[in-house]
């Protein structure tokens, strides 16, 4: 099934918004046998908002929009909704009562604008939102949907969820079943990977198709099957699965659409160690990816974010003249700063990063990007040197990934 998404708000066109939603929306339809068609952002404008459903109703059935429902002025969904769709604007009881409720919840005062989010068009099916203000409106005509939401994330996200997704599943039911299987690979680069997997790929049964998502040092494959003999389908995603398996041996580092964090706690927690991090360029980071997984303190203990010099000789006791000699962004200081955090922390295992995130601070020897980096588990200490492009962000984020990935080496 394919559907299309409009994303509605000034904001998201001039930058001061990142849209998010459509990203979440996808994640969260896909593995139910809906692609996207087509993303649009629009301008709180009437006519373009009627335009980009007209382009969207052209090509899909089913049409989910999201922003535009605040109680200001300039939200003008609901009414260029109205005059799409037909009817008139209404006060419903229902949604005006639900608005109250979540105002005292969050012990603010009831005000005529925010009481305003009350008028609807009379042509929708109201589904409340019971974590926001902003009703949530299942418009009809002619075989077609659109769903209209509210823009803020997490009352998108929730009422998807909860309401959204069940209702369309149940509305647009067409008998088959539909099967994924992800697995995510490091070690091999896309090309190669494509390579491997060609005679594999030519080979598969009809209805069942594989594809490739890039992310950083890693690649998840979804394995995606649809058939309406259910049980074929799930013993030939089973004979697939295997293969694929035989095929990349090691490369296939975890099974299902895991983050490298999540990966790591498993392996950490099936063999009884703890973790650590010691953190210069990365400055927290790496810890607040790895605790950023649900029941992480099984296994993590802490972090020391060593940024300045004296803080990596006086807490984890690198050696002063190895920061002379070779620099804090080099291998003998991450390897000493993995020693030093185990020591201090106490912890089984560590991670640990020295480099230069930029946008400043680079030479010709060790440029913006340099990152050293070391994983140490029991008396085993590795280390490696990766030079990572993109802003300072990316670089964080890059090498955040990265020593998970060596560390995660090394425990297998």
């Amino acid at each position: 099934m394919k559907y299309s998404i409009i994303a509605i708000g000034d904001e998201l066109l001039i930058g001061q918004v990142t849209d998010t939603n459509s990203g979440w929306i996808a994640r969260h339809m896909t593995p139910r046998g809906w692609d996207v068609n087509t993303v649009q952002v629009v301008p709180d404008d009437a006519r373009q908002i009627g335009l980009a459903i007209d382009r969207a109703f052209a090509q899909t059935d089913v049409v989910l929009m999201t922003g535009g429902l605040g109680p200001t002025k300039d939200d003008i969904t609901k009414p260029t909704l109205c005059r799409y769709f037909g009817g008139e604007m209404v006060l419903d009881k229902a949604v005006e009562a639900n608005v109250r409720q979540v105002m005292e919840r969050r012990h603010l005062k009831l005000n005529e604008y925010t009481r305003l989010q009350a008028m609807v068009p009379s042509s929708c099916r109201v589904i409340q939102n019971e974590v926001g203000t902003a009703p949530l409106m299942w418009f009809e005509r002619e075989g077609k949907v659109l769903v209209s939401m509210p823009g803020v994330p997490f009352e998108l996200q929730g009422m998807m969820e909860r309401a959204v997704i069940p209702q369309l599943l149940a509305r647009f039911n067409d008998g088959e079943d539909i099967e994924f299987r992800t697995f995510v690979v490091s070690g091999i680069i896309e090309s190669a990977l494509a390579m491997q997997l060609d005679e594999f790929e030519r080979n598969l049964p009809q209805g069942i198709h594989l594809a490739y998502l890039p992310e950083g040092g890693i690649i998840r494959l979804r394995l995606t099957g649809s058939s309406t003999d259910a049980s074929a389908l799930n013993a030939n995603m089973e004979r697939l699965s295997r293969e694929l398996h035989d095929i990349l041996g090691t490369h296939i580092i975890a099974d299902g659409d895991k983050r490298l964090p999540e990966i790591l706690g498993e392996r950490l927690r099936e063999r009884g160690l703890t973790l650590s991090t010691a953190e210069s360029c990365t400055g927290g980071n790496v810890a607040h990816d790895i605790t950023s997984i649900a029941g992480s303190s099984d296994y993590f203990k802490g972090a020391v974010v060593s940024y300045a010099n004296d803080v990596k000789m006086e807490l984890l006791g690198v050696n002063e003249q190895d920061i002379i000699e070779h620099g804090a962004v080099s291998d003998p200081v991450v390897r000493q700063m993995v020693e030093g955090v185990c020591r201090v922390i106490g912890s089984d295992c560590a991670m640990a990063t020295s480099g230069i995130a930029g946008p400043a601070g680079g030479s010709p020897t060790k440029p913006v990007g340099n990152v050293w980096m070391a994983a140490k588990c029991g008396d085993r200490v590795i280390s490696q040197v990766k030079q990572l492009p993109g802003d300072r962000s990316r670089v964080i984020n890059r090498a955040t990934l990265e020593v998970e990935l060596l560390l995660l080496s090394l425990l297998s």
